[in-house]
């Protein structure tokens, strides 16, 4: 059933669709578009407004980790106060806001946004439970507390430490019992939850506090809380608030890197990770050759290109772009080298390409070696698990066709190993491949080409998984999937060493991996890979595979449409604050395990079938839904499968033109249970030479055991960790990972941290990934400040036919410096110039014109610690003035009027003030 309270989560996403409406509002009017408001937005409809339909995943995906990381809050730091803003630790909790929002930009600006996104979610909660927790809304207001996210601006009028401020009271409403004298003179106050709680001072309430021993409290959480009466009030101006922190941070980052921080973009990520070693120069062109036929054809298409070479003994960097052009150049400059013995460090670029993504982008690795670095092979294959990445190589070391460097190896070995690969030194590779959902291709140096099509396909938006099977060893099966009508461009497919295929579509004509082109489509064969492309029209319905192979084989079948669905396994609890967190590692095994779904493609699609799907069996285990949001499903599994196991919905759409369409999809990444549980908590700021300190704990359900652990982060940062730990059978393990950043290190740096556990025998291992962002101290908390000049505003009745400008200098006094000076509002010119005004202060020099239509003006300076100042000018096109001078003015914060709860909060500007023409300035730390 839906929550009958507003959540966290309800909080959070409607305030991050609400700012982004208003970021692609402003880039419409920007960009000359139409732009159609809607009084509700959900994902869909918004991404459809901003014309970026095919962005709707990733925004889901960004809003679901701001959530996620927000909700942990709650089961990681329960009975931290300055989380929550309890027992009145208003500097803690104001401190924990500004370290965090310092943190957020920080990463974003290295653009590393899925840390940006989550050190997001750790900010939003305390700036959320401040309006639920304190007695701000029981003094009457009704509009955020701007100064909590303003780090040059104090938290005032708190009531002492020794100041009575609340009385006992019984039942389960509470009104009344706030001190009369603490609402008068209105000092602040908040609930004290816990052990103790200093006499006379006000408790948070509820079952699981014992601070007031069930004597009342003034928490606003739920709407039967003690202050319930009050909790819609609560959740209204947390909204607000939570769009005053974006809006800041829309500020510092601009809109279309804003956007990007929440996950839109035009379609996938794609990733190519490359051996660069000697014999790799045919392998290398073709590389070229398949990226600047994609840079060519799909210009404007993909999101974002990333490359990682990879040599011995060295590997990286990491190239991150957004520019095709730019790709085309990091390609091209690449050149085989070096290389004396066969392995190389394959595995150590593959990890710096998994942290270095965003989740579910597609990599593609290329090498004729096998991995040097076999050790980090759990490590890998944690981050696939934990990023749901997909990897594909390409591999021209096969047994027939071995690079120069390889002829040591033992040719028996090729006729004892029945695999669907040719080189059994490439079974790490197909481990990793079949892990993710991705194929272990395997071609010779002429052949390559005609398998790199596969790049080509994951090119293309909305791709979704359909069906997905694995069979080791193999035999002769049939399956079946169903195809739906919004499913379009369908491929299937087949890796294996010669495996005889037989396709049956619903209308009943088929085709065999022999019928080139045949009724169903076309099949392409290259080494171990088979590709069928379908062309036949009338797809929609029940489809059958029979295959016949006794080596192993694969089959995936994949298209494109908007129905999909994220999913995540989650820790539910009903402890102090009833709610989820996403689990880190593995889901537990000989338990309940429960998944939090999100189903895309609209209001139309409804979900009918969760079920958990052996990867490589029949086996399939239904789960039991239950609705708790808008488009949110927990799913419950009462068990699950031994072994590895997909994730598979059924579901139907519903139309007025046709009766209801089946859908099937199926998630790529393999899963699978552990006995093995790591819980990791990392609270500390981190800056640059200092150590920060992670605590962990290791829970084995087995008999007694001795585990191999191991501490890894991708920026080789020195770590220090235990090796062992011997846990006895149902208990738990207690130790610290040290974590060492060196001095130079960048603000903003993302580390990737994993911690694995695994038994000595290696049946049973798991893992918990941590994204860790190092941060400069904070040295310059003042924003940017604007002084007008003039404004000279000669608008006539047709106010096409006339302008206005407005000149303004911007300064930054003894602060780290203005970096940059944009508009975002406003259809008109800025052009900037600097100077050095007295005191040797530099000035920024603002100019602006614009037609009369166009009234309203808005610029944003930001300052190089990450200060944002707003100064805001609207012109009455009907009312000619002359020149203005105008001296500096502090105006208070935009965001402390009174906003009707009634109506949505809006950023816009809503107070003008008459002087000649209508005028309004203000400055702001957003």
């Amino acid at each position: 059933m839906l929550t009958y309270s507003i959540t966290h989560q309800e909080i959070t996403q409607t305030a991050i669709l609400q700012t982004t409406a208003e970021v692609c509002k402003a880039q419409a009017l920007q960009q000359g578009r139409n732009f159609v408001q809607s009084a509700v937005w959900t994902v869909e409809s918004l991404t459809e407004a901003c014309s970026s339909p095919s962005s709707a995943k990733g925004f889901q995906q960004a809003i679901k980790t701001v959530c996620s990381s927000n909700a942990r809050v709650d089961t990681d730091h329960v009975r931290d106060a300055e989380y929550h803003f309890d027992d009145e630790s208003f500097w803690e909790g104001w401190n924990l806001i500004k370290n965090s929002v310092a943190a957020v930009k920080a990463a974003a600006n290295e653009t590393n946004y899925e840390t940006a996104r989550e050190r997001l979610g750790e900010a939003l909660h305390p700036l959320q439970d401040f309006y639920s927790h304190s007695n701000w809304i029981e003094l009457g207001n009704l509009f955020p507390y701007s100064n909590l996210i303003r780090p040059d601006r104090p938290i005032d009028n708190i009531a002492g430490d020794k100041r009575p401020t609340c009385r006992n009271c019984f039942g389960d409403a509470c009104k009344g019992n706030i001190l009369e004298d603490i609402i008068q003179e209105r000092k602040l106050t908040s609930g004290y939850f816990g052990f103790s709680k200093p006499d006379g001072k006000c408790s948070h309430g509820g079952l699981f506090d014992i601070s007031g021993w069930f004597k009342g409290g003034i928490n606003k959480d739920t709407r039967s809380s003690s202050h319930g009466d009050l909790h819609d009030d609560a959740a209204t101006v947390a909204i607000a608030a939570t769009r005053q922190l974006l809006e800041d941070i829309r500020g510092f980052l601009g809109d279309s890197n804003f956007l990007r921080l929440m996950g839109f973009s035009q379609t996938s990520v794609l990733c190519f990770v490359i051996d660069t070693t000697g014999s790799m120069g045919d392998d290398i062109n073709e590389v070229r050759r398949v990226t600047s036929n994609i840079t060519d054809s799909m210009k404007g298409t993909v999101a974002e290109y990333i490359l990682v070479p990879f040599n011995d003994p060295d590997f990286g960097p990491l190239i991150r772009t957004t520019d095709p052009d730019e790709f085309k150049l990091q390609i091209n400059a690449l050149q085989p080298h070096d290389g004396g013995d066969t392995p190389e460090l394959c595995l150590s670029g593959l990890r710096l390409a998994l942290t270095g993504s965003p989740p579910q982008t597609k990599i593609f690795v290329f090498t004729d070696a096998d991995a040097k670095d076999k050790e980090l092979k759990s490590t890998v294959l944690a981050l696939i698990e934990s990023t749901k990445s997909v990897v594909n190589f390409m591999l021209t070391n096969g047994l027939a066709t071995r690079r120069r460097r390889s002829g040591d190896l033992n040719q028996g070995q090729s006729q004892r190993y029945s695999t669907r690969i040719s080189n059994p030194l490439n079974q790490v590779y197909e481990d990793l491949a079949l892990a993710s959902g991705g194929q272990a291709i395997e071609v010779t140096k002429a052949t390559l080409p005609q398998a790199t099509s596969i790049i080509l396909d994951a090119s293309t938006s909305d791709l979704v998984t359909v069906f997905q099977i694995v069979r080791n060893p193999g035999k002769a099966e049939a399956f079946s999937f169903i195809v739906d009508s919004s499913l379009k461009n369908m491929t299937i497919y087949i890796t294996g060493s010669s495996p005889v295929f037989n396709i049956t579509s619903p209308s009943g004509d088929s085709q065999t991996n022999e019928e080139l082109s045949g009724k169903l489509g076309l099949v392409e064969h290259v080494g171990n890979f088979y590709t069928v492309r379908l062309t036949i029209l009338d797809q929609v319905g029940l489809w059958n595979i029979n295959i016949s192979s006794l080596q192993a084989y694969t089959i995936k079948v994949h298209g494109q449409s908007d129905i999909d669905f994220l999913f995540n396994f989650v820790e539910l609890s009903k402890d102090v604050h009833s709610g989820y967190s996403v689990l880190r590692g593995r889901p537990p095994a000989n338990s309940n395990i429960t998944l939090l779904l999100t189903v895309m493609g609209g209001d139309s699609v409804t979900l009918t079938e969760v079920s958990l799907v052996e990867a490589s069996g029949s086996q399939a285990i239904n789960g039991t839904l239950e609705r708790v949001a808008d488009r949110d499903v927990l799913v419950t599994m009462n068990s699950v499968p031994a072994g590895e196991f997909v994730v598979r919905v059924i579901g139907e759409r519903s139309s007025s033109r046709s009766s209801n369409s089946l859908f099937q999809r199926q998630s790529v990444t393999q899963n699978r249970a552990s006995s093995v549980v790591i819980t990791a908590i990392t609270n500390e700021v981190w800056e640059p030479g200092k150590t920060l300190s992670i605590p962990f704990t290791v829970v084995y359900s087995g008999s007694d055991a001795l585990f191999n652990i191991n501490a890894r982060n991708d920026r080789g940062f020195a770590t220090v960790f235990p090796s062992t730990m011997s846990i006895g059978g149902g208990s738990s393990g207690n130790s610290t990972v040290n974590l060492t950043a060196p001095l130079a290190t960048p603000s903003g740096t993302e580390v990737t941290l994993t911690i694995e556990a695994k038994t000595t025998g290696e049946s049973d291992f798991n893992y918990a990934v941590l994204r860790l962002t190092v941060v400069s101290p904070i040295t310059d908390v003042t924003s940017p400040v604007c002084e007008i000049i003039s404004v000279n505003a000669n608008c006539s009745s047709n106010c096409s036919l006339s302008s206005w400008e407005l000149s303004a200098n911007l300064t930054d006094g003894n602060g780290t410096g203005i970096v940059s000076v944009t508009l975002r509002q406003g259809l008109g010119t800025l052009n900037t110039s600097t100077r050095v005004g007295d005191g040797g202060v530099n000035v920024t020099l603002a100019f602006y014109s614009a037609s009369c239509c166009s009234e309203v003006m808005e610029l944003v300076a930001v300052d190089r610690a990450g200060n944002v100042g707003v100064c805001s000018r609207s012109i009455a096109s009907s009312v000619t003035t002359t020149p203005i001078s105008m001296a500096t003015t502090t105006a208070p914060s935009l965001y402390a009027t009174n906003n009707s709860p009634g109506h949505p909060f809006s950023p816009s500007i809503n107070i003008w003030v008459s002087v000649g023409a209508i005028l309004l300035f203000h400055v702001l730390h957003m």
